[in-house]
């Protein structure tokens, strides 16, 4: 049965858009044959009086664009005063793209490799995708009224649009088949927005005549037959969601034409399932980079503001899921309303934050949230003023905001844990990355159970952003430029492999695949512990406890166990000195803020190692089978308030090492105690007057003693049994990682 249904859906789904396909999807409608596209009632309705003329069909659409796009482009002067005028320096911007592309292609360029630029140097995979989006010729558009509205640069769109044409009808352009598909969904889909954006700047123009205006206008719907033929299902990734996003735009912007109502459908039909399935419960883009998160962000921003433009329903579903987006990134935030680089965030290579306040603001343009205008700008960014209603731009002049009081926070399916002092520009941040996508973890680095962290308004351990098209692309994907722990020599991303096409894209066939043994937050302290499998092949078998001491510090215990000796490291990222190496190393920066980075358990060495102008220190122990490093990261602010480095039992705001009235037993045991509380590791026993508490193996635990109470949280990578016996009995319970359990003293 399950087969008959399966086959009649899908039949059913062949038929229904089959009647889309009047619009072919591989040829231009000639012009005068556009009118035979279009609805009955409004093809009834034009003519009325008579012979629909080019010039009655090219004003219908010029009025149509008016009312369905995201502004009305009879006011695009007073719109391109106000833009220039808000966003400094944007003449400059558009004028150097604007220049580059019109010196690098002719208006009649080529869409097939191989072929040269007009300097006569060879075009690349990575050049080719980007001609295929048309990025670029939103610039020469804008270029076009900085140059007086010289004709030329109108020409220049008009000739490069209809040099595609000739190429489609040739079939002398790149295929998908090949890797550099110009019609692959992604690139067709960008370069819908584009020619949108573009065709909406030029509406008002006499160089942009009825023809030319028919024509963009036919070539869109070509391009809009293609994607609803060419994506029949549901394909995971953001490459579709770019193409069914601009299907949905076509589909609304020229809702005149037969077949659009189709498109419309099977558009937003899979745009919802890949909100279902790619924004995770939690409310993260499965794909678990900033940057891609954003990217959807804008994919659905834009159906979903034309479709509220033009009074069209859309499911609750939609506003749930896209909402979700925009939540995800307050609680992602750091101190100073930045977010950390996480995996392939690509926009600025090198950067140690994302900047998402432009995202930020939309999501308070939609939703009108405090908790998002905190985060807002009083503009959007440049590129979006373009896709916001003149109302929606009035609002920035008096936005409402929310002071967050968000801690801590997790996101379970997509494995990012994040521990929070608070949003004070000095409070401290951490971020864990415990999370690996089974669908397309392509964009994933090798990074399982890293950190980042901020503290005194800096990125204490950074992560870097990334750019596919550089030749170290590989490099600053994997283990070495993340703050994790390694074997031997050892990375974590294992089979890299480059796209197809040789964009300079590329992903890890093998990365580790984590578990996460607890998750727990309270007012003393926040555990997280967690293990991965990416060592098995040298037979280790690894586990991570990260603790945050609120609001003092983070302690980081890697553990390794094997049958066979292993140099054991860690990888930590920044400029450090080695003063005391290898037990303590530091990095300070320009507000008379650092980081110590102590060892507990002493290493034998530490050596630094750099790369494009960023550095990163490895700390290393030779020769073990079985080793824990237990390191104290401590953000200081000012001279006073460092490890002090001649101190050979330090304390740490107020925690004494190894100082303790407890006595204590157990492999090399360990010590921190501060007031009534107390951190213990690699302990088997634990006597204090009366209490005595052993364990049958060494073990990590908390302890505070308060109100009369004894209160015990595990805080090992294992379940243990504690025995417990004071002067009011005996008792013996199984503890679990991160439980906690109390007893009257």
């Amino acid at each position: 049965m399950r087969y008959f249904k399966t086959f009649f859906i899908g039949l059913f789904l062949v038929s229904v858009m089959g009647s889309a396909q009047s619009i072919s999807s591989n040829q231009i409608i000639p012009i005068d044959s556009l009118v035979n596209y279009l609805k009955p009632e409004v093809k009834e309705a034009l003519s009325k009086d008579g012979v629909v003329t080019e010039a009655i069909l090219a004003q219908y659409f010029r009025d149509k664009f008016a009312e369905r796009y995201f502004y009305d482009w009879n006011n695009f002067d007073s719109r391109f005063n106000n833009y220039n005028s808000i966003y400094g320096g944007v003449e400059k911007k558009h004028t150097e793209n604007a220049q580059d592309h019109l010196s690098k292609f002719s208006g009649a360029t080529k869409w097939k490799l191989p072929f040269n630029y007009l300097n006569g140097e060879p075009v690349n995979a990575y050049a080719l995708r980007h001609l295929a989006r048309q990025h670029k010729i939103v610039d020469i558009a804008f270029y076009y009224y900085y140059q007086d509205k010289n004709p030329r640069y109108i020409d220049y769109f008009k000739n490069q649009l209809q040099s595609l044409n000739t190429a489609l009808k040739s079939g002398d352009y790149e295929k998908i088949e090949d890797g550099n598909g110009v019609y692959e969904v992604f690139r067709s889909g960008y370069r819908i927005l584009n020619w949108l954006q573009i065709h909406n700047m030029f509406l008002g123009q006499t160089s942009y005549t009825d023809k030319d205006q028919l024509k963009t206008i036919a070539t869109l719907l070509q391009h809009g037959s293609h994607l609803c033929k060419n994506n029949p299902t549901f394909e995971p990734g953001n490459h579709q969601t770019r193409g069914m996003s601009a299907l949905a735009m076509i589909s609304i912007l020229f809702r005149d034409f037969e077949g659009t109502d189709v498109w419309y459908e099977h558009a937003m039909s899979l745009l919802e399932k890949h909100m279902s399935n790619e924004i995770n419960d939690d409310g993260f883009q499965f794909e678990r980079t900033v940057h891609y998160h954003m990217s959807d962000i804008g994919n659905y921003f834009y159906v979903y503001q034309l479709a509220k433009i033009s009074k069209l329903e859309v499911k609750p579903f939609w506003k749930d899921k896209l909402k979700s987006l925009f939540v995800t990134l307050t609680k992602i935030a750091y101190p100073d309303k930045s977010a950390p680089v996480l995996s392939d965030d690509t926009d600025e290579p090198w950067a140690e934050k994302n900047d998402i306040s432009g995202a930020l603001t939309l999501g308070y343009l939609l939703f009108e949230s405090p908790k998002m205008g905190y985060f807002a700008n009083d503009h959007v960014e440049s590129k979006m003023f373009w896709y916001v209603t003149d109302a929606q731009l009035k609002m920035l002049s008096n936005i409402e905001l929310k002071f967050p009081t968000l801690k801590e926070a997790e996101f379970p399916q997509t494995g990012y844990y994040i521990m929070r002092e608070g949003w004070n520009p000095d409070d401290k941040m951490m971020i864990i990355s415990a999370g690996l996508d089974d669908k397309k973890p392509d964009h994933q680095h090798g990074d399982m159970l890293g950190v980042q962290a901020m503290a005194n308004g800096k990125v204490i351990l950074p992560n870097y952003q990334v750019r596919y098209s550089l030749s170290d692309y590989e490099f600053f994907k994997n283990s070495m430029v993340k703050n994790v722990a390694l074997v031997d020599d050892e990375l974590q991303g294992k089979q890299y492999t480059s796209n197809k096409g040789g964009s300079g894209f590329g992903k890890f066939l093998e990365l580790p695949h984590p578990k996460i043994i607890t998750w727990k937050t309270d007012k003393d302290m926040d555990v997280f512990i967690g293990s991965h499998d990416g060592f098995k092949n040298s037979g280790v078998n690894y586990s991570r406890q990260v603790i945050y001491l609120k609001d003092d510090f983070w302690i980081v215990k890697d553990n390794f166990s094997s049958n066979k000796t292993h140099d054991y490291k860690q990888v930590w990222q920044g400029h450090y000195t080695f003063d005391e190496s290898p037990n303590l190393i530091r990095s300070t920066f320009d507000n008379a803020s650092g980081l110590d980075i102590y060892q507990i358990n002493e290493a034998d060495f530490v050596k630094s190692y750099g790369k494009r102008g960023k550095q990163w220190s490895v700390t290393s122990k030779k020769n073990q089978t079985n080793f824990s490093f237990i390191t104290v990261l401590y953000p200081y602010k000012g001279y006073s308030n460092r490890i002090d480095e001649k101190d050979k039992r330090p304390k740490f705001k107020g925690w004494k090492l190894n100082n303790t009235e407890w006595k204590i037993g157990g492999d090399n045991p360990i010590s921190l105690t501060k007031n009534n509380k107390s951190l213990f590791f690699s302990v088997n026993t634990l006597n204090l007057n009366n209490v005595k508490i052993e364990l049958p193996k060494k073990a990590d635990i908390f302890l505070k003693e308060e109100n009369n109470e004894l209160i015990i949280q595990l805080i090992s990578d294992e379940a243990v049994l504690i025995d417990i016996s004071n002067t009011k009995g005996h008792t013996k319970q199984e503890l679990t990682p991160g439980e906690v359990v109390k007893y009257q003293l």
